[in-house]
């Protein structure tokens, strides 16, 4: 059910009341968006009560740092749960305990780590943030002191984050999706041509030769913060989305990358149907014969395709049950 926002809307009244502004209850019982500002060339203007149903308990920030951890345990956790669906493994059983070197209590150690990490940085870059605006907003309104005369301006502007309209996000998070792949497609490649990089940091992710979900984030402290955490934090400054937008588009890079490494290649998996980067792409690069090929991820494989190291496979069933991603040969 939709509630009306705690905190944001009584700062609405205070501030168009600050500057004489109509008000106008929304059915939600919060107060719409300043009306009258955009004659007054205001920047505030279009702005929505978007509800979320962590609005009033938690700030956008907190839920942005923590979301996308909550959501890898529990999407991980869904394909740990699961039987062992022999008919759809991309390897058997037998192989993932042939071939894996680490222990799973090992993996699960290993994420957490990361994710102490990436959620430390994260909340340090919303506090930054958070910062940079909070001194904007005062210096700005300590100028309007001094500048009665300008109290209704079109420089007078609101404390208050603007969520953009919903066609707005969506090219935000596609921008971020670019950003994200590019960043992690040339650092994940030289980790790989880079002997000391390989041999000391990365080669811990691929001791998993047969990925399964909770590993998807099993990687050497280093590589964590440079490939995903980095990764994470320029995707979101470039593509200018709010600490809101940010949740969704972090618990769906989490989502796409859990489900990159889950091993099976189910029927209807939406991944697989609108993405070419799926579990059977990633599962190459996990092999041998793959490890200098399909290096891009979580969303396309546009830079594997530009730059000449993609690979193509094809889907093999075998006699015993399940499925086995083959390379093409040349």
């Amino acid at each position: 059910m939709l509630r009306p926002r705690s905190g944001l809307c009584e700062d609405d009244v205070r501030f168009c009341k600050y500057i004489d502004l109509e008000l106008r209850i929304s059915n939600f019982g919060c107060i719409e968006p300043c009306k009258g500002l955009k004659e007054k060339g205001n920047t505030c203007t279009e702005k929505f009560c978007e509800m979320v149903f962590w609005e009033g308990y938690v700030s956008d920030e907190v839920m942005g740092t923590f979301a996308p951890i909550l959501v890898y345990w529990l999407y991980a956790g869904f394909y740990q749960l699961l039987p062992p669906l022999d008919n759809y493994r991309l390897h058997t059983r037998k192989e993932e305990n042939e071939k894996n070197v680490v222990p799973l209590s090992a993996v699960v150690r290993g994420v957490l780590l990361q994710q102490l990490v990436q959620a430390t940085v994260a909340h340090l870059l919303f506090l930054l943030i958070d910062l940079v605006s909070s001194i904007s907003w005062f210096r700005s309104h300590s100028l309007e002191s001094l500048f009665f005369d300008s109290l209704t301006s079109d420089t007078k502007s609101s404390a208050i984050i603007v969520q953009p309209p919903i066609a707005v996000q969506i090219v935000q998070i596609i921008i971020a999706m670019v950003v994200m792949d590019t960043w992690q497609y040339f650092v994940h490649r030289y980790m790989h041509q880079n002997q000391f990089l390989y041999r000391h940091i990365h080669s811990q992710h691929h001791r998993l030769v047969v990925p399964y979900a909770i590993g998807a984030l099993y990687n050497h402290p280093l590589e964590g913060l440079l490939l995903d955490t980095f990764g994470g934090a320029i995707s979101f400054l470039i593509s200018g989305m709010t600490a809101r937008t940010a949740v969704i588009f972090f618990c769906f890079a989490v989502v796409k990358t859990v489900d990159d490494h889950c091993g099976l290649w189910l029927p209807g998996n939406i991944f697989h149907l609108f993405f070419h980067n799926n579990t059977a792409y990633h599962d190459i690069h996990h092999q041998l014969q793959g490890l200098k090929f399909n290096y891009s991820q979580p969303f396309f494989p546009i830079w594997d395709k530009i730059l000449g190291t993609h690979k193509p496979y094809r889907l093999i069933k075998r006699p015993e049950g399940g499925f086995e991603a083959r390379l093409i040969k040349d």
